[in-house]
């Protein structure tokens, strides 16, 4: 079976720790995949604005499913967007400010909004994974299309936060873990796995003919739908154990590695 499509996660998998891939390699990759009928799609957590800063030479010609599905982008056009109605939006946000360990950010179409009052040291950390990031005094009167939230959580703190979460708001938004000491909560079956299946529709893609790529809770559903889906070496047991294979550790070009075996046609690349 050949491979058609090869859907990346970004933090922990794609980027190194510090938050860079090599470029060079990875576009003489990218114009051999163009060659051979691959698609390369950017599956992540994080925000779309942030998203296409990393790849300002092919943006405009690859797909991105960003905010964890919530956000579905081909070439530059719309395939998607994930929509909290307006009451929606009031109970979680209202629900998320009582929690007095968690720092807040609503993500929406034109931009992302954070409480002015969590402080500098905060919304530089948030800058990071939001290029579009408003300070508000409060979570009301927006004109947007909101379709995430991420939470600032500490580590130690993410289990007991995400159950508190799953018993109150599990009828409109689900928690996951994304793997930087965050939390995001998604629009239920909106998740990238989601977004994956509407590019492959388009593409005409079957789940046999992608490869998948990623290392935390967020990633679950694309892994197991993914006909090759590689767990980081770096990855946590309860996700290397969704997936069929393992790839070398995200500090490594593990990616990049099993990529140029989907080249060569190598195995696991060889079967049918």
């Amino acid at each position: 079976m050949s491979v058609k499509l090869i859907a990346v996660d970004m933090d922990g998998t794609f980027l190194n720790d510090a938050k860079q891939y090599n470029r060079a390699r990875f576009l003489r990759q990218y114009a051999q995949m163009k060659e051979q009928g691959i698609r390369f799609v950017v599956a992540s957590g994080n925000q779309y604005y942030q998203l296409i800063s990393f790849f300002p030479e092919i943006a405009d010609e690859i797909a991105f499913v960003a905010e964890n599905g919530g956000w579905v982008v081909n070439a530059g056009e719309d395939v998607y967007n994930g929509e909290l109605t307006q009451a929606q939006f009031a109970t979680v946000a209202e629900f998320l400010c009582t929690i007095p360990e968690v720092e807040v950010i609503a993500c929406g179409k034109g931009s992302a909004y954070t409480l002015k009052h969590y402080g500098e040291a905060f919304h530089d950390l948030a800058a990071k994974y939001y290029h579009r990031l408003e300070k508000v005094d409060k979570f009301d009167n927006f004109n947007d299309i909101f379709f995430k939230f991420g939470l600032n959580v500490s580590d130690d703190d993410i289990p007991r936060i995400q159950a508190i979460i799953h018993e109150k708001l599990s009828d409109i938004m689900v928690p996951v873990t994304t793997g930087h000491g965050s939390i995001d909560l998604i629009l239920p079956g909106i998740h990238k796995a989601n977004g994956l299946r509407l590019l492959q529709e388009i593409w005409g893609i079957d789940n046999s003919e992608v490869v998948a790529f990623g290392d935390s809770g967020n990633d679950v559903e694309m892994l197991t739908q993914s006909g090759f889906s590689f767990a980081m070496a770096n990855a946590r047991d309860h996700i290397k154990a969704v997936a069929r294979y393992e790839a070398p550790n995200n500090n490594e070009e593990g990616v990049l590695e099993v990529i140029d075996r989907v080249l060569k046609g190598e195995a696991p690349f060889n079967q049918g």
